[in-house]
């Protein structure tokens, strides 16, 4: 087998919590200079912007700024800064529940996704962390929906990745999570759901579809007051979106969700109906230290109705 090529550092240090863009140039093409080769391939940056960066010495390769006229060097690194546009702001704190050498522990509001990704790039828990607590190598041990509220952990430095990481791809973490959704009478609960779940790169809904089961999930009825009922989830696998379509398959969509059961589009700086989902509680024993962990979230759900209401 062929193996792939050590990536080298960057030469670009991070702006604002955000990494410079990579990218690797072909082992072959026809192109004669580099700026051909990204005119072709980078369409939505457009000629100008490229021809720009070119000329200012903002594409930058392991031996330095790339000229405009450089040739197309097959299989050569090159690194820029991405425009970024702009986003509405989410207008929620991040709340640091613990932090030592090793790990931070938030519990994410909101609407904030966890790391950038599509056109949601500063605005995310991730940039956020790294530019506030002065930590450019803070990565993900795991991502939380940026619909989702709730308790998410971050990895301090590199060396210490790997284990953290491997914890939730080896299902080493107990994972907790409570919803509020419609109560329905008939509904036998508690119950482990099983199902089998693709989701189609591009396209914002997922889907159960027949086969062999890559998904379970667990849940159970708290309590039930004026028609809704509070939920307690308990993934045991992580599939994209598992919970949201487990509930909504069981005919008690979660409140607030504008993906299942049908789509909608919600603006980007409407905020006034939040998924009514959190991540409350984060279990596991530390791949590092040996200690046993628990982190909980203090988030509440808003649409759980008062006390006194009448049960039905």
């Amino acid at each position: 087998m062929r193996r792939r090529p050590k990536i080298p550092p960057a030469p670009l240090p991070q702006r604002h919590g955000i990494d410079p863009v990579r990218l690797r140039l072909p082992a072959d093409g026809s192109w004669t200079t580099i700026r051909d080769h990204l005119v072709d391939r980078l369409p939505a940056l457009g000629r100008e912007r490229i021809d720009a960066l070119l000329r200012d010495g903002g594409i930058v390769g392991t031996e330095g700024p790339v000229a405009p006229d450089a040739p197309f060097a097959p299989g050569a690194f090159l690194w820029f800064y991405r425009p970024l546009a702009a986003e509405v702001p989410v207008p929620y704190e991040l709340e640091i529940l613990h932090r030592d050498e090793a790990i931070v522990v938030v519990d994410k509001p909101h609407f904030l996704s966890t790391t950038p990704r599509g056109s949601h790039v500063t605005e995310t828990a991730l940039v956020r962390l790294r530019r506030d607590l002065r930590l450019p190598e803070l990565s993900p041990a795991h991502r939380l929906d940026r619909l989702t509220a709730g308790v998410v952990m971050f990895v301090i430095r590199p060396e210490h990745r790997s284990a953290y990481q491997s914890l939730f791809q080896d299902r080493g973490v107990r994972k907790e999570y409570e919803a509020i959704a419609p109560y329905r009478p008939g509904l036998a609960l508690p119950r482990t759901v099983r199902s089998r779940i693709h989701k189609e790169r591009g396209v914002i809904a997922a889907q159960e579809v027949p086969g062999p089961p890559n998904s379970e999930s667990r849940i159970e009825l708290i309590e039930h007051r004026a028609g809704l009922g509070r939920y307690r989830l308990r993934p045991i696998t992580g599939r994209t979106h598992q919970l949201r379509l487990h509930m909504s398959a069981l005919g008690t969509p979660i409140l607030g969700d504008p993906v299942y059961p049908v789509v909608t589009d919600p603006a980007p700086d409407d905020f006034s109906a939040p998924l009514q989902l959190l991540a409350t509680t984060l279990e596991f024993t530390d791949p590092v230290t040996g200690e046993p962990r628990r982190f909980t979230s203090g988030r509440t759900l808003a649409a759980w109705p008062a006390p006194g209401l009448p049960e039905d």
